[in-house]
């Protein structure tokens, strides 16, 4: 499916979906919980539905679609189909938070994805498993991704992890209370620090002990319990960058979002204060957050806290004066795309000044023209395509746009309901 976008204002109020990454964490501690589980407005798309089908494979007992019910395993995945693997879809965060899961088992279990997955690395992961007893975290292709085959059960100990993706201690973290013995978790080159801490958060919630250490060690006592609970996941600050972004650089924009908590621990709401910085017009009320079009100035972006940021932040800086810089942000290569060289190939093709560095992306203030773009099948690629041919001149047209579903499904409608000329062929 092709997106077809024409230039167009965006006004109105939009509710943003539940987070991603809540509703995969509620989902995978709820599967290993003692007891029913019961969440509440669990964000419903293509990666989240490969939570639910992939915990239903582990043997948790799942059902409802806009509440979940989920009885858990109390620390003991059993493999519904024994042999058969477990398909994570395109879905990264659910293949690295099952890897250790799954690890808890004394059952080889094998797990595996789409195109997109098998090119992610997980060694790292793979390794640290090992060194907390694992029989088996391997990767049958002897690359260092999926498919993977891990068998436990792991016990325990001391192990350190290379945390360029936050996913491999968000994992370790998860998986940790329930083995036998006590972990110590040491951590090198922690990126994405924000997402560990939502991890945390919610060991908290649970009554889980840890201690954290220097910011890169955790200490997890083992032998504990998740007991069920009842959760309402919080609007995706993730999600609700494209539509911020949309109302600040489409002339004659004013725009109303709703549903966000500024005191939820999501890294992403940290784009608010960005874009104030950049002399965007943006404020937090109690209906909401209102966004309107502004005359935003070029800055340098440390944006290693939040990633999935990137794409919608690089067409951002197309309309800021000066020049932007994005850096620290290596771990925007290894996510469903390289999205530092995908959206600077992309952009380049719609007219942008911009360029690639090692870790991120330098924009020059650039008026941008329609073109034909791949959204290469990233869904936040595609969303920030769709964010330049709302202010390119003529048509933009975007390939693999069904994408935006893996996180954002009702995306196109959204945007149309505010008036942006989005158009699905």
């Amino acid at each position: 499916m092709d997106f077809k976008v024409k230039q167009s204002p965006v006004n109105g109020v939009m509710r943003i979906p539940a987070s991603k990454s809540h509703t995969i964490r509620a989902a995978a501690i709820a599967s290993m919980a003692k007891g029913a589980s019961v969440i509440h407005n669990p964000l419903i798309s293509a990666d989240t539905m490969a939570c639910y089908e992939a915990i239903k494979a582990l043997g948790a007992d799942v059902s409802g679609t806009d509440t979940w019910t989920i009885k858990g395993l109390d620390g003991h995945p059993a493999l519904r189909a024994p042999g058969t693997p477990i398909d994570v879809k395109n879905s990264g965060t659910t293949l690295s938070i099952l890897t250790s899961i799954a690890a808890l088992s004394s059952t080889p279990i094998e797990l595996d994805g789409d195109e997109s997955i098998r090119s992610r690395p997980l060694q790292p992961l793979l390794t640290a498993l090992k060194g907390l007893g694992a029989q088996r975290a391997e990767s049958k292709l002897e690359n260092g991704s999926a498919p993977i085959v891990v068998q436990g059960p792991v016990m325990g100990g001391n192990t350190s992890v290379d945390g360029t993706s936050s996913q491999f201690v968000t994992s370790l973290l998860l998986a940790a209370p329930l083995m036998r013995k006590n972990c110590d978790i040491r951590v090198s080159k922690l990126n994405e620090k924000p997402y560990v801490e939502m991890t945390l958060w919610w060991l908290k919630m649970m009554g889980i002990e840890y201690k954290q250490k220097g910011g890169r060690q955790f200490l997890v006592p083992g032998r504990q319990t998740y007991f069920g609970f009842e959760k309402s996941i919080p609007a995706d600050f993730s999600s609700a960058t494209f539509p911020i972004v949309a109302a600040l650089i489409a002339p004659g924009s004013d725009v109303l979002l709703k549903g966000l908590d500024m005191n939820d621990p999501q890294g992403d709401k940290a784009v608010i204060a960005l874009v104030q910085e950049m002399s965007g017009a943006i404020e937090v009320t109690k209906e909401g957050i209102r966004v309107k079009s502004s005359e935003l100035e070029g800055m340098e972006i440390d944006l290693n806290a939040m990633p999935d940021a990137l794409p919608a932040l690089a067409v951002l800086g197309c309309c800021a004066t000066g020049e932007t810089e994005i850096t620290n942000v290596p771990q925007a290569r290894i996510k469903e795309t390289d999205r530092i060289k995908v959206m600077c190939e992309e952009l380049t093709k719609m007219g942008a000044n911009i360029k690639e560095l090692e870790d991120g992306l330098v924009i020059k203030q650039s008026s941008l023209h329609g073109a034909h773009v791949d959204g290469h099948g990233d869904h936040r690629v595609v969303m920030a395509l769709a964010l330049a041919g709302m202010i390119a001149e003529g048509e933009t047209v975007i390939s693999t746009a069904e994408s935006a579903a893996v996180t954002f499904p009702d995306f196109q409608q959204k945007m149309q309901a505010l008036g942006a000329d989005i158009q699905a062929g």
